[in-house]
């Protein structure tokens, strides 16, 4: 069963229910110039330190454009991590991270061209609906740049009644290929 907070509480969690580590999943990804090396560099800085430990990583996935569909293709992946950061605190080092690899919300066009785009997808069973944090992502059953990386990485996790897999299964995923290993 999700838990389920509403309204600030100490950046998600009060002092005493603080998690001491809990399984998060996140979506990365990126048009503009050398992504596959921002992408590596965003994960780096993500989980630098003892506050989130990566847990997994999917490949890297070529992916068309979702929203505004005349830009480059995306280049997409998930990671798991563990972590003792609240919610809040995971996604305010999300978009520091962006901001230091370049990343100005305030010009950019929703759903353009980015270099980077850190989401948090799924933060343990936390149900949560805030305006700056929505948990489980509200779009991520829509998007197959999503959730082909997210399967690679946790198909039978269950995030908003439904398994990963079994999400995958019930949308399109053309365009979206595979990308190899660099060397």
């Amino acid at each position: 069963m999700a838990r389920a907070l509403s309204g600030k509480v100490d950046s998600g969690f009060p002092q005493k229910m603080r998690p001491t580590k809990v399984d998060a999943l996140v979506a990365l990804g990126g048009n503009v110039g050398n992504v596959r090396d921002t992408l590596d560099r965003a994960i780096a800085a993500l989980c630098e330190g003892e506050d989130v430990r990566l847990r997994a990583r999917s490949a890297d996935y070529l992916t068309p454009p979702w929203g505004i569909e005349d830009q480059p293709p995306f280049v997409n992946l998930c990671i798991a991590v563990d972590t003792g950061l609240t919610p809040h605190a995971l996604l305010a080092r999300a978009q520091a991270v962006e901001r230091a690899l370049g990343r100005d919300r305030a010009r950019e066009q929703r759903w353009g061209p980015r270099a980077i785009d850190i989401d948090l997808i799924a933060y343990d069973d936390l149900a949560l609906a805030e305006p700056d944090l929505t948990l489980p992502h509200p779009r991520l059953l829509e998007r197959a740049f999503v959730l082909v990386p997210l399967a690679e990485i946790a198909p039978e996790r269950v995030i908003a009644g439904i398994k990963v897999r079994d999400a995958l299964a019930r949308i399109d995923r053309t365009g979206v290929v595979k990308l190899p290993p660099r060397t």
